[in-house]
């Protein structure tokens, strides 16, 4: 017992975000999310840039650039790849993981760093090919923040779920249906949403009635990723076993 002991104190923070690191790029989950990603942004740019697809609205035809939605719907493929490394060790992973890692803080703080470490590379691997088209590369940063907050924000919740299924279905009906919905109805609690926060952030919110100025579409997307990171990070301490 008191070799095992010894061992597992002999496992420092740099091993486990490197033993997280190998969790998600050996799933094959992230190699689809990624692929699906790229091919739809940089499907996207090429519409975008040249203009010859437009859609149909009150107002007259729409350019695809000046829909943010659209645009920014490969996130949610993109969030695959946090939502599969956090929500796919519930199937037995975790027991092993945590028999490994006795100290849960050093477990979720790891997971948090490799993950948002992906993020960040990820998404400027497959955000920059569509702006390089659309010659909108100074967009970057926001647009890589957003998909990084927007993939905290889907690990927390997977952790909290305990499945992958749930937070996928949620963050994809959100903006599909959810906003539709209640948008006439209660836009001062739909611009709230992460969806909508986040094309607040990026300058593209779906109305002028649920518009939020660019810091505040920021402050709340941080705020909800911020909520359900903390919420996860709370849990694996003191739920999971």
């Amino acid at each position: 017992m008191t070799g095992l002991s010894e061992r597992r104190e002999a496992i420092g923070l740099a091993d486990l975000v490197r033993a997280e690191f190998t969790k998600i790029r050996t799933l094959p989950a992230t190699w689809i999310a990624l692929a699906v990603t790229l091919v739809a942004n940089t499907l996207l740019g090429l519409l975008a840039a040249s203009d010859t697809v437009r859609v149909a609205s009150q107002g007259g035809p729409v350019a695809i650039a000046q829909l943010g939605t659209v645009m920014l719907a490969p996130v949610y493929a993109f969030v695959a790849v946090p939502v599969f490394a956090a929500g796919r060790e519930y199937g037995g992973q975790l027991r092993v993981s945590l028999i490994a890692t006795p100290d849960r803080n050093r477990f979720f703080l790891a997971k948090l760093l490799a993950g948002a470490g992906t993020a960040v590379v990820a998404a400027t691997a497959v955000l920059l090919p569509g702006l390089l088209v659309r010659q909108a590369v100074d967009g970057l940063p926001a647009e890589v923040t957003a998909y990084l907050l927007l993939g905290l924000l889907g690990c927390g919740f997977a952790v909290l779920a305990r499945t992958v299924v749930t937070p996928l279905a949620v963050l994809f009906i959100l903006p599909i249906l959810v906003s539709p919905m209640l948008a006439g109805l209660l836009p001062g609690l739909v611009r709230l949403l992460p969806h909508e926060a986040t094309l607040s952030f990026l300058g593209a919110p779906t109305s002028p009635v649920l518009a939020l100025s660019r810091p505040a579409g920021f402050g709340v997307l941080l705020a909800w990723a911020a909520v359900f990171v903390g919420a996860a990070w709370v849990v694996t301490v003191r739920r999971d076993s």
